[in-house]
C-alpha cells in the first residue's frame, strides 16, 4: 500500500540541522504515526512521503515555506517584565502563551533584562532547511475513527 490521503503511515525519522547536529528524532521502538493528508506533519516532508511504502528509505530537505515557516521579525518584541507577575525566575528559552488581538500565541524568551524580556513568537525552527532521514515503518489505512478525528491513534 502506498502512503495516500486517509492512511497512516508510521515513520522512523531523524530530523538534522544545516551542521549536521540532530534536532529530533523517533524513539527507535516507536515509530511516528501520523494520518496522511490531515496537515499532522509540516508539509514539505508529507509532500515527500506521498506514493512512498512499507521499507522505503530516503533523504529530504524540507525548506523554511514548506517546514516551520520563515522567521518573521515582527514577532520578536519587547515586553516589560511587570507582564510576567508571578513568575519568579524568567529565563531564556522558556515558553509562554501570550494573548493577542488574533488569539493565543506561544512564545519563547529569547532574552531577559532587569526590565525587559525579549519575546519570539517564531516557531523554534522557523527559517530553518530541515534534513529528513525517513524510513517507512508501515502504511495501513485510517480507520472511520482516525479520519473522523482527523489523527492517527496509535493504539489501533
Amino acid at each position: 500500500m502506498e502512503i495516500a490521503d486517509r492512511c497512516v503511515a508510521s515513520i522512523r525519522y531523524t530530523l538534522t540541522n544545516d551542521a549536521g547536529e540532530v534536532i529530533d528524532q523517533s524513539p527507535e521502538q516507536q515509530p511516528l504515526s501520523y494520518l496522511h493528508g490531515a496537515g499532522n506533519i509540516v508539509p514539505g516532508l508529507e509532500r515527500a512521503l506521498a506514493g512512498r511504502k512499507t521499507g522505503d528509505s530516503f533523504k529530504v530537505d524540507v525548506e523554511p515555506a514548506e517546514g516551520y515557516g520563515v522567521r518573521h521579525d515582527g514577532l520578536v518584541q519587547s515586553v516589560p517584565r511587570s507582564a510576567f507577575q508571578g513568575v519568579d525566575n524568567v529565563e531564556p528559552g522558556m515558553q509562554f502563551e501570550a494573548t493577542t488581538d488574533r488569539g493565543p500565541v506561544l512564545v519563547r524568551v529569547a532574552s531577559v533584562d532587569e526590565e525587559q524580556v525579549t519575546v519570539d513568537g517564531n516557531h523554534p525552527l522557523a527559517g530553518q532547511t530541515l534534513h529528513f532521514e525517513i524510513e517507512v515503518a508501515e502504511v495501513r489505512a485510517a480507520t472511520e475513527q482516525e479520519q473522523e478525528a482527523g489523527q492517527a491513534d496509535v493504539a489501533a
